[in-house]
């Protein structure tokens, strides 16, 4: 074989090395990537997923990448010696006590969005949080609870459940509260959501 038959073997055969290299890549991260649900709460509206979207990541800030693609949102994020961290979603950047956070199935991670991974059927919440003595707002889940029926429940950053008493159930302009956490809207055609004061607002829920 000649110098420039034996060249092209070589330079042919690095190519094939890639090309599987490349996809073996691919593969990875495929089977990295778990089926969740995203959504994004804004500081006075939903900005993405309010009935939650479903998307294939490995962890939190892929997510809300992925979320920001499909409901075209602009997201920032800032690197510092903490390491990355969402400075700004939409129009709002964080600010002094204030700022941009997540959960996972009702719970605050320890670590950066980027660090958490994620299994198949983990709900996935950012939202802007104003930050007092007692940590961030609680957020609230909506959930169904027989015909026409909901259940609210609030969670705090350690993920610590309880009855979302004193929210508010808004659907077809109308508004019905939840004495221990549960309220009947009777016939509806809008989606139900939980707003109470001070808190992150619900998922929708037909």
């Amino acid at each position: 074989m000649g110098p420039l038959a034996e060249g092209g073997f070589v330079l042919r055969r690095s190519l094939v090395l890639v090309a599987a290299l490349v996809a073996a890549l691919i593969v990875a991260a495929t089977a990295l990537a778990a089926g969740v649900t995203v959504r994004v709460e804004g500081k006075t509206q939903t900005i993405f997923g309010s009935v939650p979207a479903k998307v294939d990541a490995a962890n939190a800030l892929q997510a809300l990448d992925l979320a920001s693609t499909l409901g075209e949102f602009y997201y920032q994020l800032t690197h510092s010696s903490f390491g990355d961290y969402v400075s700004q979603i939409g129009k709002y950047p964080a600010a002094g006590s204030a700022g941009w956070v997540f959960k996972v199935n009702g719970v605050s991670p320890p670590v950066g969005a980027d660090k958490v991974t994620l299994e198949d059927g983990d709900a996935v919440l950012w939202y802007w949080a104003e930050f007092g003595p007692n940590g961030g707002p609680p957020t609230l889940e909506l959930k169904a609870d027989g015909k026409n029926c909901y259940r609210v429940t609030s969670y705090d950053d350690a993920g610590k459940a309880t009855a979302g008493s004193t929210a508010v159930l808004h659907v077809d302009g109308r508004r019905i509260t939840t004495p221990l956490g549960r309220g009947c809207v009777g016939a509806h055609r809008g989606l139900v959501r939980a707003y109470a004061v001070g808190a992150v607002r619900s998922n929708s829920v037909k």
